[in-house]
């Protein structure tokens, strides 16, 4: 829940004004490029090293402009979703807006940020001591233009410095960011999950002293869970929060946190950590941890007495520092209500995990981009049906059906996950709005739709993003296995998604177990009736393709009811079933939802005018590629779903093998 907004100051026309000439600003200086160095290369090699870094440089990163524009206005109507929202509580937006917003965002990723990519690969995050660590080359400058042109202010209340607009649309920003340059979009996409936090639950004096900060980008949030003894089960917890005498309302915070990524870095000069940890008196397990604000420096100036004792030498993300800090007595403030630390932090993992989906519709599209041009221009063999290229010594390897198979699954995970994000974001606007209005009414409707989908994005997204990322090397052949052609690196960098912010084990769990199971299956009925509504228009279409998707969406959203009931007669006698059928059923929950959104993506272009023929032609190709290819899928998962649980228990773990952990 967001803090009810002050009453405004300035009149709608006003702010929308003041919000255009910033970002004219913005787009100006986005377009200054950095200067190369004076002087010739020293010999013809370097010169030829120079051109083919300039080649695949120039194919780092492309806004998909015109996929985005489909989606926003052909599919989901952002133009009528924003002239619904209520101006007197959030600053106005209409599509001029957005589209400064979304051109000003572009070139600053292809101009600055995509070419910081392979170096905050290459070179990552150094560990100098226990409070300074080095970031890549160009982040830090990257990052102070993000700030000062007052990106990171986007979206938060103006009474503590924000602009004001609707989420969704730093959402949409953070999706183009997140494609060109994954590991520097951690820095302030952490902050949000603070900022959100505290928002949501601090106390008035902790939003007035901390969240002018952090929402202009002059200080830098994350979020400290996880210790040495555990992850995803939290009721470990073991760093001690003691009050300090005489100074009321302070703790000093004890412990070690593991995986903390951002937890330290030169970008800023101060870092906000959000700290769960255990009061004296507490509970033991889940139900006695409590949040705490825990600064590197104190607003003295003077060092918190916590530091970084060592980043993780990882996989991927090497450009974000993963840090294991050390909190010797350092002082906190509580952040909400004690003991209730976990259901606070909540709201920061939620944003991190639709954060973590948008992870995977950009490695998709990052994926799918590297891998065109090269279909497109790598050349063997000829197409068995007939040389297409005769004039070429082979036929680009495009003309493959299989290679074909490959892109089309990148560009159908791609551009549906980017709608699914889009409803979300959407939806996300609705509950900001009503947040801000009081209205509990509709904040419980909107946050319950939100948090049935968010398992189903994180988890489903995550996953179909590590598999466009693996095509994409796939597609190169063995040339995707060399790090200059930049395909590996986005698998390994995407490779995380899975796993951080609950992997997806944990998310089908949450969605079968938690959301729908102790929701007495209530929200399966209602997106299923959902789904079916939506199909309905399209049954009875004279379009023969439209129509037999739709039929095809209506059967799934029903075959999807009835394998939750199964899965719950079943939980009924065994409760281990739940966990047994609950990733195939997240999987099978994806599939499904993606199907539905590419058929409002197939009946927009239906609609569409006859000045891009080609362009609406090709969604049509697409959606019928989805449905042939890759919602058959389900039908795997469905078995899976419906597979004894005894075939996953009865061997017993001494006899996995006897060979070896014996």
């Amino acid at each position: 829940c967001l803090a009810p907004a002050r009453p405004r100051t300035t009149k709608p026309d006003r702010r929308r004004d003041d919000m255009r000439s910033a970002l004219r600003v913005s787009q100006r200086a986005h377009r200054l490029r950095p200067q190369s160095a004076p002087g010739a290369p020293a010999s013809v090699a370097e010169a030829a090293r120079g051109a083919l870094a300039a080649a695949v440089l120039s194919r780092a990163y492309h806004a998909p402009l015109r996929e985005m524009n489909f989606l926003l206005y052909d599919v989901h109507n952002f133009e009528g979703h924003y002239k619904g929202l209520n101006e007197e509580v959030l600053t106005p937006c209409d599509r001029e807006t957005v589209d400064m917003v979304v051109d000003a965002t572009k070139t600053m990723c292809e101009d600055v940020l995509a070419p910081l990519n392979e170096g905050g690969d290459r070179v990552g995050s150094v560990w100098k001591d226990p409070n300074t660590v080095v970031t890549a080359p160009g982040f830090k400058d990257a990052y102070k233009m993000y700030a000062e042109n007052g990106w990171q202010a986007l979206s938060f209340p103006e009474q503590y410095g924000g602009q004001g607009l609707p989420m969704s649309l730093a959402l949409v920003q953070s999706e183009m960011i997140a494609a060109a340059n994954w590991t520097w979009l951690m820095f302030p996409g952490l902050s949000k999950g603070a900022i959100n936090t505290i928002i949501a639950h601090g106390s008035e004096d902790l939003k007035d002293e901390w969240l002018p900060s952090l929402i202009s980008g002059e200080m830098t949030g994350t979020m400290c869970l996880t210790e040495p003894q555990c992850g995803s089960d939290l009721g470990q917890v073991t760093t001690k929060a003691v009050p300090i005498d005489g100074a009321e309302g302070e703790y000093s915070i004890s412990g070690t946190k593991i995986f903390i990524s951002c937890g330290e870095h030169d970008m800023t000069d101060n870092i906000v950590h959000c700290v769960l940890a255990r009061l004296p008196d507490a509970p033991a397990g889940t139900a006695g941890i409590s949040l705490f604000l825990v600064p590197k420096r104190l607003k003295t100036g003077e060092l918190n007495n916590l530091g970084t004792s060592r980043i993780e030498d990882k996989m991927g993300c090497h450009g974000s520092p993963t840090c294991q800090l050390e909190f010797e007595g350092a002082k906190g403030w509580l952040i909400g209500t004690p003991n209730r630390g976990l259901n606070h932090m909540f709201t920061f993992i939620n944003t991190s995990r639709l954060g973590t989906a948008v992870q995977g519709i950009a490695a998709a599209e990052l994926a799918f981009q590297n891998s065109l041009w090269y279909a497109k221009e790598r050349r063997s063999m000829r197409s068995l049906s007939g040389s297409k290229e005769p004039d070429q010594v082979a036929d680009a390897i495009i003309h493959q059906p299989s290679v074909r198979t490959m892109l089309l699954t990148q560009k159908a995970v791609a551009e549906g996950g980017r709608s699914m994000v889009y409803e979300c974001a959407k939806i996300a606007d609705l509950m900001q709005q009503a947040e801000y209005a009081g209205d509990d009414a509709a904040v419980k409707q909107h946050d319950g739709r939100l948090a049935f989908l968010t398992p189903i994005l994180k988890g489903f997204l995550t996953e179909a993003g590590k598999e466009a990322a693996d095509l994409g090397i796939q597609v190169y052949g063995g040339h995707g296995y060399i790090k200059d052609n930049k395909a590996e690196q986005v698998f390994r960098d995407v490779r995380i998604a899975s796993l951080w912010e609950g992997t997806t084990q944990i998310q089908a769990l949450d969605l079968l177990g938690r959301k729908i199971m102790l929701g007495k299956l209530k929200p399966i009925n209602e997106h299923a009736a959902g789904l079916r509504a939506q199909c309905t228009p399209y049954l009875t279409s004279s379009d023969s393709q439209l129509r037999s998707h739709a039929w095809s969406v209506l059967y799934h959203s029903m075959e999807w009811q009835y394998l939750t009931y199964r899965v719950a007669m079943r939980a009924a006698s065994d409760k281990e079933a739940i966990s047994s059928s609950s990733v195939d059923y997240l999987m099978y929950s994806g599939y499904v939802t993606l199907a539905a959104h590419w058929l409002e993506m197939e009946a927009a272009a239906s609609r569409g005018g006859p000045e891009e023929p080609d362009f609406y032609k090709a969604k049509r190709q697409t959606s019928e590629f989805v449905f042939e290819r890759l919602l058959p899928r389900t039908r795997a998962h469905k078995a899976g779903i419906l597979a004894s649980v005894q075939s996953a228990l009865d061997v017993s773990p001494d006899a996995f093998s006897f060979d070896h952990a014996r």
